[in-house]
């Protein structure tokens, strides 16, 4: 199988409020499709669906991992935007550094260090 494109697509009863607190907030940079962001080649979408009302039930099912270079930073710049945050900076066994936070819809979020060999 070839994959010629990854969308990742987030519903959500408020997805014109979700679309907007990722462009505000983590400051996503816009891909080329219409409201849509490009992450590492891969874009997220947000979508109103029929059966999808309030907070994530599930949260932890999925985590959406944002590798980023400097994890403190990141996580200092959204904590003086009020972003809640549920895990405190921890090193994996493997090495990473990882930080997991909310998005409004209760959504898990982590930023990732990883600096193999460094």
């Amino acid at each position: 199988m070839q994959i010629e494109q990854l969308i990742i697509n987030i519903t959500s009863d408020q997805p014109e409020a979700l679309r907007e607190w990722y462009a505000e907030v983590l400051e996503l940079p816009p891909a080329d499709t219409p409201g849509a962001f490009d992450v590492g080649g891969a874009q997220i979408i947000f979508d109103g669906h029929s059966e999808v009302h309030g907070k994530a039930q599930e949260p932890q099912r999925v985590l959406i991992n944002f590798f980023v270079d400097d994890l403190a930073a990141e996580r200092e710049r959204l904590l003086a935007k009020g972003v809640e945050f549920i895990r405190d900076p921890e090193r994996e066994e493997w090495g990473g550094l990882i930080t997991t936070f909310l998005d409004p819809d209760g959504n898990y979020l982590q930023f990732i260090e990883f600096k193999p060999g460094a």
